[in-house]
């Protein structure tokens, strides 16, 4: 007897994703074997739907559910923005195209549509499991994004600035930083006006032998937007990584974290702030690897949910059996403005090594009233205590990058948020 599959039944995002690589896929760039590979992602698409709740990495984000529609593929133009550092080098992702762009000192830049048409393996990222949604739609449908091979220190930060006025946006980046490089970059995705949107993002990041690395992620998409994206990091012997991502805009948010710490002395140092109201879905999903021995990781995740706004938090420590002496600490802790706001968070620790120091904790809460008591009983009133608190309880992890022009700027955006929410 044949085993017959089951046709599923397309949801209406399902077929909105599907009519897209249709209209689009003639002018997609890419070889014969990439576009192999998108007609490949487009049919598990169709044949296997996106993720439900019955799938344990989707079980507090049921994609099929939650992505009712789908923006046309069509989306306004728009300007890019002010740099979110004054003296950064901004490389411009309009509408997902990048812009043309020289090489910046000690850096080499070439696009990533260019890599495609030529078949550049380096830019094709495999799935990361089999449930690899944000994977399959972006490697369907992706069009450009920026490659940056840094052989020396930057001299200014680097912003990757991603700006769309609505529509479909699919891009992919690859950061590569040599031995010894150190250096600031920001990827920043934002929409200034325009329809909803649908963005998804793909970044690989690379850090060699002692690279020490800053690297941000600011999300301050409108209001409907969606965002799907994925950061593949992988780390070298004694290198740094500083990561913060900043999530101030959205509908419906998914960014997942894939780490591998390849070399001995590595250190991730991960902060995380999600700042979520009205009806918005956000999660954060995050998947580290300790491979080697005598790594370290710390991983603080602070959350400020009002409204009905409901929040994610997964994380995932492996250590393996060679990795001996690791130490990895992973928290998360969120404060509920409302009594209707929820956040689901899941720690997990996987220890294969018997020398190791490994935690992890989660809080939820409201804010301290005796803190608000003290501030109030010295005259200032209730909102602009209970503002004074929250932004001191996302600042003290923003604090860590150790950069005070930065650590101002993302810490402005962070007020301007919670002035129009709180």
């Amino acid at each position: 007897m044949m085993n017959m599959q089951n046709k599923i039944t397309l949801t209406a995002a399902e077929e909105a994703l599907l009519a897209s690589f249709g209209r689009l896929s003639g002018s997609l760039p890419g070889n014969a074997d990439v576009t192999m590979e998108r007609d490949r992602l487009a049919g598990d698409i169709r044949n296997k739907g996106l993720p439900t709740r019955r799938i344990e990495a989707w079980h507090y984000t049921d994609l099929r559910n939650l992505l009712r529609t789908v923006p046309d593929d069509s989306g306004e133009a728009v300007n890019p923005v002010k740099a979110l550092l004054e003296g950064s080098e901004v490389l411009q992702l309009v509408q997902g195209r990048a812009s043309d762009a020289d090489d910046i000192d000690g850096v080499a830049v070439s696009k990533v549509s260019d890599a495609l048409a030529d078949g550049d393996q380096s830019v094709r990222f495999p799935l990361s499991h089999e449930h690899d949604a944000i994977g399959r739609i972006n490697g369907a449908l992706v069009s450009d994004g920026f490659i940056l091979d840094i052989a020396e220190t930057l001299a200014a930060p680097i912003e990757l600035q991603a700006v769309h006025g609505g529509g479909q946006v699919h891009t992919r980046n690859r950061l590569t930083f040599a031995e010894g490089v150190t250096g600031t970059v920001i990827e920043r995705h934002i929409a200034p006006d325009g329809d909803a949107a649908l963005v998804s993002n793909l970044t690989a990041i690379s850090l060699g032998k002692d690279a020490e690395v800053t690297y941000v992620v600011m999300q301050q998409q409108g209001v409907e937007d969606i965002h799907l994206g994925k950061l593949k990091i992988e780390l070298g012997e004694n290198a740094k990584l500083k990561l913060l991502i900043v999530n101030a805009g959205g509908k419906l948010v998914r960014h997942e974290i894939d780490c591998t710490v390849k070399g001995e002395g590595a250190d991730l140092m991960l902060r995380g702030v999600n700042l979520l109201g009205g009806e918005t879905h956000t999660d954060i999903t995050f998947d580290l690897g300790h491979n080697v021995a005598n790594t370290t990781s710390t991983e603080i995740i602070r959350n400020v949910v009002f409204d009905k706004a409901r929040g994610v938090f997964q994380g995932l420590i492996r250590v393996a059996p060679d990795a001996q002496k690791t130490d990895a600490k992973m928290s998360c802790n969120t404060l509920l403005m409302s009594d209707f706001a929820s956040f689901h968070a899941k720690p997990e620790l996987e220890i294969f090594a018997d020398d190791v120091q490994c935690g992890h904790g989660a809080t939820v809460t409201d804010l301290d009233p005796n803190h608000l008591y003290y501030l109030m009983a010295r005259g200032i009133p209730k909102k602009v205590a209970e503002g004074l608190l929250i932004n001191a309880f996302v600042d003290e992890v923003v604090e860590e990058l150790e950069n005070e022009a930065l650590t101002e700027a993302v810490e402005a955006i962070i007020t301007d948020w919670l002035d129009g929410h709180a």
